[in-house]
């Protein structure tokens, strides 16, 4: 047996074709019962049958075959928790065929929010249990014995019995239900081939909405009783969604009917489960009363994400983990292009920058990894659910489709999805159907961006007509990595007409501009914008020169939205890598004082967020004179916008409005702390007031909040009884994410352990985990005092590594790294080890840039003068 422990894979020598799973979820008691039948064809010799099984407790097992009525019983049957197997020996070699493996088992219905666990709800006051599953990436083997490889695909017959007044879901429609007094026997037809990973269930009392798509597919949202209405935008959404997505991969949606679910307790943003995609409330529900902008397009993003999956995941799905960013990365990327289709005026593909900056941030620190990761054992997978994959992963194909041409690339797509339908594939597999259709390199192009971690810094420098490019490594801690890439560089001259594409493959290269400079433009004064609309995963350094001349393009309006959003955030990666003073990036964040564009302006806020807490740990009198600054510079577009929506007003200035009046009050703006505490006492008094509508309610909690302490708790207190009043987890998030703005530290403690109270359940704590930068040090206490309690509660998910990062990297002190790694050495656990390691980096970059800040020779001196400067 010794063997088969401590693999990564399990043994091949059994493969699995079809599971008939019987399960009987019992609510009250919280347990299950389950046999599964699984036919299998052994295909080597071998006495052992080794498969995936965790936390179940095996009653029986025994292997039938066709061709002999014996029934053979294992010798042994042994479970290896440490490695999440069964082990089961035969006295004899199995015959080679197809043979039936029958297994009764047992279970618990957990409430670790993986494999077959509980989730609470209230009908009609009282408090029940549903019975839900999440197996993504390893946890089916925890509902029922399988082989729990992404490649083991097989079909499954799913049977429930169940109470007969609760409503039992799963991927199939039912073909036949036998009520039996107080229970019922629910069938599902057989399913299509597919990997355990994907396989669901739920059972509970549910409401629903239905609709059908043009070619017959019935769609429905499924939510708690009485929240019907809130899933006919979702609704909406997938109907429309399904056929954009059956057009564009030209392969139609392969199940009968597609389910949507929203679950009170659910660990991640949502699940695509095959014809049963599990969500949190937040993602799937949507009040036109109660909900804020950015609800609603959270809502139609994770819908689109989620269904881009029934074909990119499900119908083609990857080999291991090692190729999850197939997945994520794809689905990332495609819900943004059918998010585009549906709501032009949204104006994604902007705010998709959000995505790749998000990306570059985490893959600028020295403990990043790679797009394809290794992974070696089941617990190692939760934490490459992350920015690379997703993030970097759809922004390396945002960049490859942005080089090979939109039809191209969507053709080649097509294909492959053909030849790997009901199968597996590798990142190779997608590159060579993409290099098949548009005759480029793409595998040697791509395989710089997918198999070495980190991305390039071009530098730029202009010599009388020539510019000289070099690439190296860029590092947010201002090290030099020596990673080399193939970068597709695309650049425009004084005008998006004169444009250059070309493939920089090597460290250096110099290109003539002569040809590309129009009559009008002279090559002095003419700007140069590379990486045109940020299409490209990689950043750029220009030299002074040409820094100025793209200062005074922003000012005139000459650049793109996009544009001037790479301009900004690549000079903020470069001032926090120490290649740039502080002083020109304050200088050309001035170039913006007119800015409209929401995700130009939100990002702007983000980066003087960051600005004023360096500042703040650099020299307290600084973050003084540079809060005044940035309130001047944001009080422009807070005056345009107002409290108040306008009729008819976009979406985005909707969204833009909240985060605007956010950073007024966190700079301590006394008009909009007064305005914020006047409306929020309206809001008390009448909540159908019109003075606090959702989208603008973050701010006003923040703005109170940042007027609580410990000898004034009346607004703390009044947003405690609002977060138990309301039924909507919207505002239960807009409130959590506001209570620790206080700077008061014994308000802080108190918010923590609210968190850790039953008021909030286990999958909201971390929304309150933003922490006002007066409580780093009472939250760091905090989380020590109870850090036995949360890795009990959070340490089996990927939660956990939210409270890790959340508490820890925003510290700005050599000293502070040194003591967190201390406390640490002796608690560490594999599911937080990437994510303490990238905090800790964070932390020293952070201390490095106070030193510089504090050492910036007339620093002071300039932020006054813009702080006085008048707009």
């Amino acid at each position: 047996m010794e063997q088969f422990k401590g693999q990564s894979r399990l043994p091949k020598f059994a493969v699995p074709k079809r599971y008939d799973i019987r399960l009987k979820p019992d609510l009250t008691a919280c347990n299950f019962a389950g046999s599964v039948a699984i036919h299998l064809h052994i295909v080597a010799d071998t006495t052992f049958i080794v498969l995936n099984v965790a936390d179940l407790s095996v009653h029986s097992a025994s292997l039938s075959f066709d061709s002999s009525s014996k029934v053979l019983e294992p010798s042994k049957i042994e479970l290896v928790e440490a490695d999440e197997i069964l082990v089961l020996e035969f006295p004899h070699t199995l015959p080679l065929g197809i043979g039936v493996l029958n297994i009764a088992f047992q279970g618990t219905l957990n409430d670790k929010m993986k494999g077959f666990y509980r989730s609470t709800y209230e009908h009609n006051g009282e408090k029940k249990n549903m019975a839900v599953t999440q197996f993504e990436p390893a946890d089916a083997r925890r509902c029922f014995p399988c082989w729990d490889e992404p490649a083991c695909k097989a079909t499954f017959k799913v049977t429930l019995d169940v109470p007969s007044e609760l409503i039992a879901l799963s991927n199939m429609p039912i073909i036949e239900e036998k009520v039996d007094g107080h229970l019922k026997t629910v069938s599902y037809q057989e399913s299509p081939i597919m990997s355990t990973y994907l396989v669901a269930v739920v059972v509970g009392l549910f409401d629903y909405v239905e609709d059908h798509t043009s070619d017959g597919i019935k769609v429905r949202v499924y939510c708690q009783v009485g929240k019907a209405d809130r899933g006919k935008f979702a609704l909406d959404v997938a109907v429309k969604t399904l056929g954009l997505y059956k057009e564009y991969f030209a392969v139609p949606y392969s199940l009968p009917k597609l389910d949507m679910i929203a679950i009170p307790d659910f660990a991640a943003g949502a699940m695509e489960n095959y014809g049963l995609v599990t969500y949190r409330e937040t993602a799937l529900l949507y009040d036109e009363q109660h909900s804020a902008a950015a609800n609603k397009q959270r809502v139609a993003t994770v819908v689109a994400h989620e269904l881009a999956h029934q074909w990119f995941g499900n119908l083609v799905t990857m080999e291991w983990w090692t190729h999850l960013w197939l997945n994520e990365g794809f689905a990332t990327w495609v819900s943004y292009l059918a998010t585009d289709s549906l709501f032009p005026e949204w104006k994604i593909w902007t705010q998709f920058l959000d995505e790749s900056t998000e990306g570059l941030r985490l893959d600028g620190l020295a403990e990043s990894h790679p797009i394809e990761v290794e992974v070696n054992h089941a617990s190692e997978i939760d934490e490459i659910f992350d920015s690379i994959s997703y993030r970097k992963g759809a922004s390396v194909i945002r960049m490859l489709q942005s080089y090979l041409g939109a039809e191209c690339f969507q053709r080649s797509l097509a294909s492959y999805i053909k030849k790997y339908a009901c199968s597996n594939a590798k990142t190779e597999d997608l590159w060579a159907a993409l290099e098949e259709g548009s005759g480029e390199p793409v595998n040697k192009l791509m395989n710089s961006w997918t198999k070495q971690k980190g991305y390039p810094v071009v530098s730029v420098e202009i010599k009388d007509q020539t510019l000289v490019f070099e690439q190296s490594q860029f590092l947010s801690s201002g090290s030099h990595g020596d990673g080399q890439w193939i970068v597709p560089l695309t650049l425009c001259c004084g005008s998006y007409d004169a444009r250059k594409n070309f493939l920089l493959q090597t460290k250096s290269e110099t290109l003539n501009i002569k040809e590309f400079l129009s009559d009008k433009s002279n090559s002095a004064s003419a700007w140069i914008k590379l990486n045109v609309d940020q299409a490209g995963f990689y950043r750029v350094k220009y030299d002074e020169d040409l820094a100025a001349r793209l200062r005074y393009a922003i000012e005139n309006n000459y650049l793109s939205a996009t544009d001037r959003f790479g301009i900004l955030d690549d000079s903020f990666a470069l001032c926090m890598a120490r290649q740039q003073s502080l002083t020109s990036l304050l200088t050309l964040m001035g170039a913006y004082r007119e800015e409209v564009e929401y995700t130009v302006l939100s990002n702007l806020i983000s980066i003087s967020y960051k600005i004023v807490t360096i500042a703040a740990d650099a020299t307290p009198d600084l973050a003084d004179y540079v809060k005044q600054y940035f309130i001047s510079l944001f009080q422009c577009s807070a005056e345009k916008l107002g409290w108040d929506p306008k009729t008819g007003e976009s979406h985005l200035d909707a969204m833009l409005r909240g985060e605007v009046l956010i950073a007024l009050a966190l700079f301590g703006h006394d008009p909009t702390l007064n305005e914020a505490s006047r409306r929020f006492q309206a809001f008390l008094d009448d909540k159908n007031t019109p003075l606090l509508p959702p989208d603008t309610r973050v701010a006003a909690y923040m703005a109170v909040m940042r007027r609580v302490s410990n000898s004034n708790k009346l607004a703390f207190e009044s947003l405690l009884r609002l977060y138990k009043e309301t039924d909507l987890s919207q505002e239960k998030t807009r409130i959590l994410s506001s209570l620790a703005s206080s700077p008061d530290p014994n308000i802080i403690l108190e918010v923590l352990n609210f968190l850790l109270s039953s008021e909030v359940r286990s999958q909201d704590a971390v929304y309150g985990l933003s922490i006002s930068m007066e409580g780093r040090e009472t939250a760091w206490t905090w989380l020590k005092d109870n850090w036995e309690h949360i890795s009990k509660t959070w340490g089996s998910g990927f939660l956990i590594t939210r409270f890790v990062s959340a508490i820890v990297s925003p510290f700005a002190s050599f000293e502070k790294a040194k003591e967190i790694e201390e406390y640490f050495a002796s608690r560490s656990m594999p599911s937080i080890a990437r994510t303490l390691k990238q905090s800790i980096e964070r932390i020293h970059i952070y201390a490095n840039w106070v030193q510089s800040v504090q050492n910036e020779k007339h620093l002071a001196e300039a932020v006054k003068e813009l702080a006085h400067r008048k707009y």
